[in-house]
């Protein structure tokens, strides 16, 4: 069986579905709230690019690499994508990335959400050492996500990969670690005024 296996997690303001082909049309309209795609520090699909994405993320997944997730909203409208990726059975650990949502979602419970979902599945259910997140260093509203959720900056990859444009991008990676998760996920359940 592949580590991780392809699951559904359920929460009050979002719901992860293993991606699918079924998607792509829901995955053109939220691409286009807010022409995410424009941005030139992500890698957000245009709509036209959108079934090529999904072939793309569902072929890592079948090499083992990547486990795509559609979000859907609370209305059950396509959001946009998140993914379990650089996947390492050996030694327990994923990163979650190549994640964007539809302009709408932004800045609401949904991204916290999602996370906490994430993370408790690869620390409770996979049983990971850690969980990684990696940005473009010019992607300050990714980065400022990402510390708010408690994760630690690693250090910054320079000249680790090329942007859209082809330009240089240096890549902040952080972390978070299965002693720092029973905090992390505290924090993230305070956040969306829930118990633990």
């Amino acid at each position: 069986m592949p580590w991780p296996e392809p699951v559904t997690l359920r929460g009050r303001h979002a719901t992860l579905e293993p991606l699918a082909p079924a998607h792509h049309d829901g995955m053109v309209e939220a691409t286009k709230d807010g022409e995410l795609w424009k941005l030139w520090y992500t890698s957000v699909p245009s709509p036209e690019g959108m079934r090529q994405e999904v072939e793309r993320r569902l072929d890592l997944q079948a090499k083992g690499s990547m486990l795509p997730f559609a979000v859907l909203d609370a209305d059950g409208r396509v959001a946009g994508m998140t993914t379990f990726m650089n996947i390492d059975p050996a030694h327990k650990r994923v990163e979650i990335g190549s994640t964007w949502y539809a302009k709408r979602v932004q800045r609401t419970p949904l991204n916290t959400e999602c996370k906490l979902m994430l993370m408790t599945h690869a620390f409770e259910t996979l049983g990971c050492i850690a969980v990684e997140y990696r940005t473009s260093v010019f992607n300050q509203q990714s980065r400022r996500a990402i510390e708010r959720l408690g994760a630690k900056l690693d250090g910054i990859l320079r000249n680790h990969q090329r942007h859209s444009d082809g330009s240089l991008r240096d890549t902040c990676v952080y972390s978070i670690i299965a002693g720092e998760w029973p905090a992390v996920k505290t924090h993230l359940a305070f956040q969306l005024g829930r118990p633990r």
